[in-house]
């Protein structure tokens, strides 16, 4: 029986503004900037073993200047319900445990006392596990957090190595898939087929 349901948070409920935020913040493009810093530095920042300024300072290491307000400023504009997803998780409340479970730093904080608010019961992001996924240690800890099985467990994310990795670790896992609209009754679907109780179609997307 699936007691809790783990939505990934960024491009799977919301959309992540994070590329367009980081060129506002540095005026170079996503590409230009991945061909400069060590790959390593913010899974290190997602997984909490480094600050938000050790992070920026990184960057200006390798000369880059950065403008954090603006970094902020269009990460916050850009943060917004993808379709369907929202009336998804409030047709959830009262039946499974609805949590989010997603690879992201400390700006987590802000989010859950703003759009994810009343939305999900907890949240859970690398952060607070000092994991990322597609790690096992992710998905482990992320059980011990919620004291709960893999079996009773189902997993929605957006990308294939993170749905594969949680299948490895023994929950029932779905990959969002299509545009719009249709990636949410994509999830609905999944959920209705594995007795969760919810409509397989949306009633209205109020998102």
């Amino acid at each position: 029986m699936i007691r809790a349901v783990a939505f990934d948070v960024m491009d799977t409920l919301l959309a992540d503004p994070f590329r367009a935020a980081l060129e506002a913040a540095t005026g170079l493009t996503v590409r230009e900037l991945m061909t400069r810093r060590d790959p390593a530095v913010y899974p290190a920042f997602e997984r909490g073993e480094i600050s938000e300024s050790a992070y920026w300072d990184h960057h200006a290491a390798l000369g880059v200047e950065v403008d954090p307000a603006a970094f902020h400023a269009v990460r916050r504009a850009g943060t917004r319900w993808l379709p369907g997803m929202e009336s998804l998780l409030l047709e959830l409340e009262g039946r499974v445990l609805r949590v989010g479970a997603s690879n992201y730093p400390v700006w987590i904080e802000e989010l859950i006392e703003g759009p994810l608010a009343g939305r999900l019961d907890r949240v859970v992001a690398s952060c607070h596990l000092g994991a990322r996924k597609p790690d096992h240690a992710f998905y482990e800890r992320l059980l011990t957090h919620l004291d709960l099985s893999a079996a009773a467990v189902a997993f929605v994310d957006d990308r294939e190595v993170n749905v594969v990795a949680a299948r490895e670790v023994g929950m029932s896992a779905h990959l969002v898939a299509g545009e719009g609209l249709a990636a949410a009754t994509g999830v609905r679907r999944y959920l209705a087929d594995l007795g969760v109780p919810v409509a397989r179609e949306p009633a209205a997307d109020l998102s």
